[in-house]
């Protein structure tokens, strides 16, 4: 497994600080911020990011997020659809092998919005493989479909594309109806992206992602996770991925040596 800390974490930070901070303290392995990327790539260029990489020692695996892909909303799944073909682009000339797309169905809907979702997935994950990328497909803990893992496991099964797999989320696994059992439904040919995170004294229905704290310093069963990705064989990414503001007042470099070793806690040889 590839220790990861993702952008978001340091959402403070420039893109180009935290690739040269990461790397010093510690962190090789990057899921880049969307945001982050398209900034500095208008005011430079790809191939300024490739040198910067290269520089550094710094390999971006995966790239989040995209959302709105989905939406019953024409004009702005349309925005969004746009923004995903210009984001594909982006990955594939950068060599970014994985997204992360939520699969955000918002409430309140009907059978013909989840037959248009059930259409998009399959369309996104097309369009993804003409690109020579793969999808990671986020469930959200409060979507009104697709907010668990067996249900995301039987709607990638039904695509049915090498290019579409799932990204487990603990923050989104422990807040919404997911259960331990449904891991049974993955395997490292189908799950594509793991992102770690905590919550501690936090209900989970009013849970948010500014609550997201280091794992290890919370309440979830974060050992049971990593027992099941290694009897999964699982060699992909495994990501901090943090909203929490307080945490975005920490350097880059601070938050680097600090995220991990909270991930060499649990995954260290």
């Amino acid at each position: 497994m590839k220790p990861t800390l993702s952008q978001v974490c340091t959402l403070n930070s420039n893109f180009d600080t935290d690739i040269e901070e990461y790397a010093a303290g510690g962190c090789h392995s990057i899921e880049t911020w969307f945001t982050k990327l398209e900034d500095y790539v208008e005011s430079y260029s790809s191939n300024d990011v490739k040198a910067l990489l290269e520089q550094h020692g710094v390999k971006i695996h995966v790239a989040s997020f995209q959302g709105g892909l989905f939406t019953n909303q024409e004009d702005s799944r349309e925005t969004a659809w746009k923004l995903f073909d210009e984001r594909l682009e982006l990955c594939q000339e950068l060599g970014i092998e994985t997204i992360v797309v939520a699969f955000d169905v918002l409430p309140p809907i009907g059978q013909a919005d989840i037959e248009l979702a059930q259409k998009l997935l399959a369309e996104a994950a097309a369009s993804a493989g003409e690109h020579g990328v793969n999808l990671a497909i986020e469930p959200q803990a409060r979507s009104a479909f697709g907010n668990n893992l067996q249900t995301m496991a039987a709607l990638i099964e039904q695509v049915g594309s090498p290019h579409l797999g799932v990204c487990l989320d603990l923050f989104h696994f422990y807040a919404g109806p997911s259960k331990f059992s449904d891991l049974s439904y993955y395997s490292a040919s189908n799950l594509f992206h793991v992102q770690l995170c905590d919550l501690a004294d936090s209900a989970r229905e009013f849970a948010t992602d500014s609550d997201r704290i280091l794992p290890g310093d919370g309440d979830f069963d974060i050992e049971s996770i990593v027992q099941f990705l290694q009897e999964s064989e699982y060699k992909g990414c495994v990501s901090i991925e943090l909203m929490n503001p307080q945490i975005w007042q920490v350097s880059s470099r601070q938050f680097s040596e600090i995220g991990i070793a909270a991930l060499n806690k649990f995954f260290k040889n």
